[in-house]
């Protein structure tokens, strides 16, 4: 696994697709590793003549953690918000974009396309919002402008977010996270209980590191919204929500697409708050067409021969 070091940490990252076409960042959500993204997405966008890159954020997997900080105070910090005071916390979505330049800087890519899930998705909106000349385009999918008032997610898909498993044995912790996915999974495209498995499975044996999802939650709390900055957003924008989005209602994405001038917002039937097989292929495309229009004429890549 390759390792960067930016901004005062290590990231772990991946790269898939041919070096010499134009990259395309791809930032998780919440506690999520960079194993998250489907491999049949990631597949499917380097075959539409993308360089995927793919990365842990910082307080996941195998990048560096804060453990030292000790765990978050979720309820305390909760708390702290409901009565209009700052959050404290190790570190904001501000530090976590900067972890997402740094990593273009370190491969040496000097304009790249961005596209960020559920707090991924946070995270590019900053890029996108501060480093104008860095990003070619942005595809937002499943978040929010996090501006208040929107709709909030259901309470059992919030309930199943934040809890941790009853006990530290892998089995359990395995039941815990398929069941999750279940939850926040899309309704119409239900995984088969062998895949999900297989899948929980190899992201737990990786790195199963919850506290990192605490400290995270605390980032995103701290770092208020983006309503402003996303006004100012001159990236071609790409707004990808699911229909049964069950922690982030649709509302929210078309919060984000009203917000960015000229975006456009694209609602998927039977979606919810994943990536599901049988839609990879059909937002693959989506997302490939959206770079690539995004390219000016000179800078478009040559054809072989």
């Amino acid at each position: 696994m390759p390792i960067a070091h930016v901004n005062g940490i290590d990231i772990a990252y991946e790269t898939t697709g041919n070096p010499d076409h134009p990259t395309i960042l791809l930032v998780m959500g919440l506690g999520a590793q960079l194993t998250l993204w489907n491999e049949r997405f990631v597949t499917a966008l380097a075959g539409h003549g993308l360089r995927v890159v793919t990365y842990d954020n910082r307080d996941t997997g195998l990048s560096t953690d804060f453990g030292s900080w000790g765990p978050a105070d979720l309820p305390g910090a909760i708390a702290t918000a409901a009565a209009g005071k700052p959050v404290t916390a190790p570190y904001t979505l501000t530090d976590m974009a900067r972890d997402g330049i740094g990593l273009l800087d370190a491969l040496g890519v000097a304009k790249a396309h961005i596209l960020g899930l559920s707090m991924g998705g946070m995270i590019v909106q900053l890029i996108a919002g501060w480093h104008h000349a860095r990003v070619t385009s942005m595809t937002v999918v499943m978040s929010t402008s996090s501006r208040r008032g929107l709709p909030p997610g259901k309470p059992e898909a919030m309930k199943a977010l934040l809890t941790r498993p009853q006990s530290g044995d892998r089995a359990e912790i395995v039941r815990h996270a398929m069941a999750l996915r279940r939850i926040i999974g899309s309704p119409a495209y239900p995984p088969g209980d062998a895949s999900l498995r297989a899948f929980v499975e190899k992201n737990v044996d990786r790195r199963y590191y919850p506290e990192g999802i605490g400290r995270q939650y605390l980032a995103i709390m701290a770092s208020g919204d983006r309503v402003d900055l996303l006004k100012t957003i001159t990236a071609p924008t790409l707004v990808i929500h699911g229909a049964e989005d069950p922690l982030l209602p649709p509302d929210c994405g078309r919060d984000v697409a009203a917000l960015v001038p000229g975006a456009r917002f694209d609602l998927i039937p039977g979606m919810g708050h994943d990536l599901p097989d049988e839609l990879c292929d059909d937002l693959a495309a989506r997302v490939a067409a959206h770079c690539h229009a995004a390219i000016p004429p000179l800078e478009q890549p040559r054809a072989a021969g």
